[in-house]
């Protein structure tokens, strides 16, 4: 049987979470546990194989160690921790303190998940000794291609920011392109939401005709997922690498929409299309300057433009 071990497990809006339960539902022989409670489930008999989701955590090291002395198989999955970014940017200092401690569990860890190649080459980078890396593609659990149930843009278009407030998600960057486009006449509505779960959260998918997720730092991505699950249009970034997995140079962005500015070229501006049109994914955004970023956004969201 296979004990998945994750932080927070109560929190519904928890990415980590979400994607240790469709795991272990997929796996049939496994159960999802709060760290907390997690570490004396470990040494059950009924236990071969011990997943421990997420990293810097001192619980998370020790569910670990425990994992190690009973014997079991370790798998750990990052969930996108060692995004240089993320490592440039969050608590360096903490991160470089403890990092002989995580590069010894990987080490010793049977199998090291990521969710995409990108994430699969951090995990390289960050300890080279790494026994094996496996990548999963999360996109499986769900529908991404519901082409029928495109919803048409409304008279003005309509978009979400569905996320964290954090300062890696990148909503100062799209606050500002939806300034620039706020200054050229473009008509739109905005809406940042941070909080909100069922009938609710139902409601705001049903009023967006975009959602646009600016990351910097991200394995996966769940809400890009659950928007084109919806047949939802989609502006994501490189910084979500799991996205440009699967994405080639011919898939150019003047299939987005049919009638697209022909002066946009997308190797040249950064804009690459997929998933049947209904997702641009900006490639050197994660990597460029700030005004580079915006000017991605921009490009972008023009692109999903009403047109008259």
């Amino acid at each position: 049987m296979k004990l998945h071990i994750v932080s927070g497990i109560n929190d519904i809006a928890n990415g980590m979470v979400v994607v240790a339960r469709l795991l272990a539902k997929e796996q049939g022989d496994a159960e999802v546990v709060d760290l907390s409670h997690g570490i004396h489930r470990i040494h059950g008999s009924d236990i071969d194989e011990v997943w421990v989701h997420g990293m810097w955590l001192p619980k998370e090291w020790l569910a670990c160690w425990h994992a190690l002395r009973s014997g079991k198989r370790l798998v750990r999955m990052t969930h996108g921790s060692l995004s240089p970014i993320y490592l440039k940017c969050q608590s360096p200092w903490k991160k470089s303190t403890v990092s002989p401690i995580e590069r010894y569990l990987l080490r010793k860890s049977d199998n090291v998940v990521a969710t995409c190649s990108g994430e699969a080459e951090w995990i390289r980078a960050y300890e080279p000794r790494v026994r094996g890396v496996e990548v999963i593609d999360l996109k499986r659990f769900f529908n991404l291609n519901p082409v029928s149930s495109i919803n048409p843009v409304q008279k003005q278009l309509r978009v979400l920011y569905l996320g964290r407030r954090h300062s890696l998600k990148g909503l100062g960057y799209l606050q500002k392109a939806l300034k620039q486009l706020q200054a050229n006449g473009v008509p739109f509505e905005f809406r940042a939401v941070s909080h909100a779960f069922g009938v609710e959260l139902e409601h705001i998918w049903h009023w967006c005709d975009v959602l646009v997720l600016p990351t910097l730092s991200e394995n996966f991505g769940l809400v890009v997922a659950e928007a084109l699950e919806r047949g939802k249009r989609v502006i994501t970034t490189d910084g979500a690498p799991a996205w440009g997995d699967g994405l080639s140079r011919v898939e150019r962005v003047d299939r987005v929409e049919g009638d697209v500015d022909s002066r946009v070229d997308c190797l040249d501006s950064g804009l690459w299309s997929g998933y049947g049109g209904r997702m641009i994914y900006l490639k050197g955004y994660r990597d460029g300057t700030a005004e580079d970023r915006v000017r991605l956004l921009v490009d972008a969201i023009r692109q999903f433009q009403i047109k008259e």
